[in-house]
């Protein structure tokens, strides 16, 4: 008996032990949730990173880029105008966290050969880098997105280097796009069309060479590029623009439309652009800016009807500024709101959800690029006059296009220059290769209008149009980069500190690698 029960025994312990390695072999399987994949295809990431992109990059733009290059300027909450800036959490946060779901999509496409997927993502973390970079300076780069691979602390590459990981990234995407067949879903910004991506990857590629050009010589690398448009095209028109289009429904319409009015209303016409603007006659100003509440102009006005506000006034000052100078003529009904284009729903009855663009880059920039390069001899190929004029008629063309869609055609009619815009002195491809490199980068200071923080970055450059720090500004010059944020210096001390101690002090006043003094 006691030999039955053994075996008994002994039987179901097997049976007991196989069950359990049958439950071990499927424990996976089984726990696996259908509807919580632990991966996700390139389709889904992509449209997360294009709009996490540009809704920082139009972010940045209205609350600082706009402000510091003053075409706008505040009249309420001036501390922007006024440069008291403090550590900038963004883009840095934003943009690392997005740069994860970039480089999980690199892995992803790359293991399945999906090199249309693998270039649009480089482009992607090329961007966000080159809009870092210029903001910050030294940066994690090489060690960064590395806590899988234990890195929790990544040191700061030198700017030089990261410029370098961009210039090779965007000539790696421009040779994957295009290589495989698999369509690119998901793709918000150019609907999949993959030599939309390409353009894009070689015009980045040019403004980049040009950024470095005070600091390396960007004439093989330029020539190269523009001498070759089967290998590495470019823009052509303002159909290629890497224009994010918003939607009429809800979250999808452009950045400004939900925003409060109040919030709208604290930024107003810089006198800067506006000095600019009315002295040629430039008709931008009917798109830019609306007429005062005072004048009674309606959509409308004459040049006149249109008043700006300094920059970097105290809050005091700025709130019941007079344009005309008179103490009864003062205040928010005397000074021009921005344009009806960019105008928020509850702000005005004409405002649209949708003609409003995120410019990541457009064809008029990439013409300015090539007006300077041509004239400082960095390219042999084009005439740098046709491309100055072909970059300020692409903008005056974008324009009327943005405001037909907008349904603001009266404005779209009148946005057009008149013939002899371009023939003024002041306008007019003539005179000493000073004068006509000021002419170039004046009209690009005009047409990057509300275009991130491009305005800021290439004024760094060039020192073009002359912008002074207002009577109330906390320094004595225009900041030329963002301070790091905090969080930085409380996780990432050590590496911070070998940071600053290259760069230089953590200060809006200390000038990045290729900011040449």
């Amino acid at each position: 008996m006691k030999s039955t029960y053994k075996y008994l025994f002994s039987a179901l312990s097997l049976l007991l032990f196989m069950g359990l390695v049958s439950c071990d072999k499927d424990f996976e399987e089984v726990n696996r949730n259908p509807n919580s994949p632990e991966t996700v295809s390139s389709s889904l990431l992509l449209p997360n990173i294009i709009r996490n992109t540009a809704a920082e990059i139009i972010g940045k733009g209205w609350g600082i880029g706009n402000v510091v290059m003053q075409y706008t300027a505040k009249i309420q909450f001036t501390n922007e105008d006024r440069y008291n800036w403090g550590p900038e959490g963004n883009p840095y946060s934003v943009f690392y966290n997005t740069l994860r779901d970039v480089n999980n999509m690199v892995i992803i496409s790359g293991e399945l050969g999906e090199n249309n997927y693998v270039g649009a993502a480089l482009v992607m973390k090329s961007l966000m880098y080159a809009f870092m970079t210029d903001a910050y300076g030294d940066l994690p780069y090489s060690e960064a997105i590395g806590a899988k691979e234990g890195i929790n602390y990544p040191r700061f590459d030198r700017q030089d280097v990261i410029y370098d990981g961009i210039l090779a990234d965007l000539e790696r995407a421009n040779q994957l796009l295009g290589s495989s067949s698999e369509g690119i879903e998901g793709d918000i910004l150019f609907q999949g069309d993959v030599m939309k991506w390409r353009k894009l990857a070689n015009s980045l590629r040019l403004r980049a060479l040009m950024r470095l050009s005070d600091r390396e010589d960007p004439s093989a690398a330029m020539q190269a590029i523009v001498s070759n448009p089967g290998q590495f095209p470019l823009f052509e028109n303002n159909a290629d623009n890497a224009a994010l289009q918003y939607l009429q429904d809800v979250p999808n319409q452009h950045y400004l439309y939900t925003t409060r009015s109040g919030s709208f209303d604290e930024y107003r016409l810089s006198t800067t652009i506006e000095g600019y603007l009315k002295d040629m006659e430039d008709p931008r100003l009917f798109a830019y800016f609306q007429p005062t509440n005072d004048s009674g102009a309606g959509l409308i006005g004459g040049p006149e009807d249109y008043a700006g506000v300094p920059n970097g006034l105290a809050d005091e000052n700025a709130y019941g500024y007079s344009p005309s100078g008179d103490p009864n003529k003062g205040g928010s009904n005397f000074i021009s709101r921005v344009g009806l284009l960019f105008s928020c729903l509850t702000c005005s009855e004409f405002a649209s959800p949708v003609g409003f663009q995120t410019i990541l880059m457009g064809y008029p920039e990439l013409q300015f690029i090539l007006a300077e390069a041509r004239e400082k001899g960095y390219i042999s190929v084009g005439d740098a006059g046709t491309y100055y004029e072909n970059g300020m008629r692409a903008s005056f063309d974008y324009y009327e296009e943005r405001l037909r869609v907008a349904n603001l055609n009266v404005l779209a009619d009148a946005v057009q220059p008149s013939p002899v815009y371009f023939s003024q002195n002041q306008v007019i491809y003539e005179g000493s290769q000073e004068e006509k490199l000021r002419k170039i980068g004046t009209q690009k200071w005009l047409a990057l209008f509300f275009n991130g923080l491009e305005g800021w970055f290439d004024w760094r450059r060039t020192g073009i149009p002359e912008i002074q720090p207002g009577p109330a500004a906390f320094i004595d010059s225009v900041p030329v980069r963002f301070m790091y944020p905090s969080s930085i210096q409380a996780l990432n001390r050590d590496n911070y500190d070998d940071a600053i101690g290259v760069q230089g002090a953590d200060r809006i006043t200390t000038r990045v690698w290729w900011d040449v003094e």
